[in-house]
């Protein structure tokens, strides 16, 4: 009875429902009998153009679920969300960030390589400073990766006294022959340039004090003085610093992360130089000290300045001219900068000078005489050229300069 009444139902709502609904009901049935049709024992086995097409009837005509008898609503759905990830998916490939040049890549690598000691932040700073505009995330991922160190947290009175602060500090170099050294170094926080440095088997008193007076001639003295509790200071030093009009800043008891800057410069200088290399004596610490310093303040780039040098350093387009590595503390570093390429007078540099008309004469003549005493057959290579001119002969009408001569050496 059931069966007749829900016969005479389907038969009742066929007059009321759309043509293209009950084509697509029909599809379904349809797909489904062929399915049932196929000799596979066991559970009927669906492939994937089955799922496709009942994605596509549930995309268009929801109310298919109702005519499905094989598998369950919930499995269409699942298969109708799989297909709309798959198609987004597909419409997504070729959209987001564009891939870096090949060029970028292995100069990347290069940098890593021939720099063993540099991290992330200070590849992507030679990167910025040689023109190329690229993420420091997107150059972190290709190379190793590194734990992050912890910045200092004790930053807010060096903060707010940054230009008007100094920090003075020492540390210790074994030689080859077992001999302490005790290098000296004075920072300016302002741009994390080394002011002075010195070494020394004794650091005595009179000797820092005389130290402190070298570093800080006339009135560039600063403001205030960050150091630590070492017996060296003794009463000279500190009349010395009093008499400058300079305030010290003492730091509390085994706290050196309370004259952090400075701490953290000669942690640099022992991991970038003197870990890798041996010192033989007070004088080769002395050149490997100012080696380093010239390295610090005109190439390496820091995170406090911006990615800049303490001594900025200008930004190189691309245009400049190509990529030129010039090596740096005995080769542990290198800087990176972009030159031109050589043309067949690029060894020729010219110079202006202005000299009074005697003198000028007298070198034109040495000049003549001297190109008269080449030996035939073998003619001088001309480096450089220099142009005498006169100084400016000035009046109240007007100041005029009279070209003499080139000189050729």
């Amino acid at each position: 009875m059931l069966t007749l009444l829900s016969a005479l139902g389907s038969l009742l709502s066929f007059r009321v429902r759309s043509r293209l609904t009950l084509e697509l009901e029909l599809v379904a049935l349809r797909h489904q009998l062929t399915v049932l049709r196929r000799q596979h024992p066991g559970r009927p086995r669906l492939f994937s153009a089955d799922r496709l097409l009942w994605a596509w009837l549930y995309r268009f005509w929801p109310q298919v679920l109702d005519a499905m008898v094989l598998v369950k609503p919930a499995t269409v759905v699942q298969w109708h969300r799989k297909s709309f990830r798959l198609y987004w998916r597909r419409r997504l490939r070729s959209l987001g960030r564009p891939r870096m040049n090949r060029e970028i890549r292995e100069l990347i690598c290069q940098m890593s390589q021939a720099n063993p000691l540099w991290g992330t932040p200070r590849i992507h700073g030679e990167l910025l400073k040689l023109g190329i505009e690229v993420s420091q995330a997107t150059v972190g991922r290709y190379l190793p990766w590194r734990p992050k160190i912890p910045s200092p947290t004790w930053r807010s009175f060096l903060h707010n006294h940054m230009h008007d602060t100094a920090a003075i500090d020492m540390f210790v170099v074994v030689t080859a022959t077992f001999q302490l050294l005790y290098a000296l170094g004075v920072l300016g926080h302002g741009r994390r340039r080394v002011i002075h440095f010195d070494v020394t088997p004794k650091p005595t008193q009179d000797w820092l004090a005389r130290k402190i007076t070298e570093a800080f001639p006339w009135d560039t003295a600063p403001r205030f003085l960050l150091r630590d509790r070492d017996a060296s200071y003794g009463r000279t030093f500190q009349d010395r610093v009093q008499a400058m009009a300079i305030e010290a800043v003492v730091t509390a008891p085994r706290s050196p992360w309370q004259n952090a800057y400075v701490e953290r410069i000669i942690g640099s200088i022992r991991r970038e130089c003197l870990d890798h290399v041996i010192v033989f004596n007070e004088r080769n610490l002395r050149r490997v000290l100012s080696a380093y310093f010239e390295y610090h303040h005109r190439s390496r780039t820091h995170l406090s300045l911006a990615k800049d040098c303490p001594e900025p350093r200008p930004i190189q387009p691309p245009s400049v001219g190509n990529v030129v590595a010039s090596p740096q503390v005995g080769g542990l570093h290198h800087r990176y900068e972009r030159r031109a390429a050589c043309t067949a007078w690029s060894d020729r540099t010219c110079i202006a000078v202005a000299v009074p008309g005697a003198v000028a004469g007298r070198l034109l003549r040495r000049s003549e005489a001297g190109a008269l005493r080449t030996l035939p057959g073998r003619p001088r290579r001309k480096r450089a050229a220099l142009y005498l001119i006169t100084e400016p002969h000035r009046s109240r009408s007007s100041s005029t300069s009279r070209f003499l001569g080139r000189m050729d050496f």
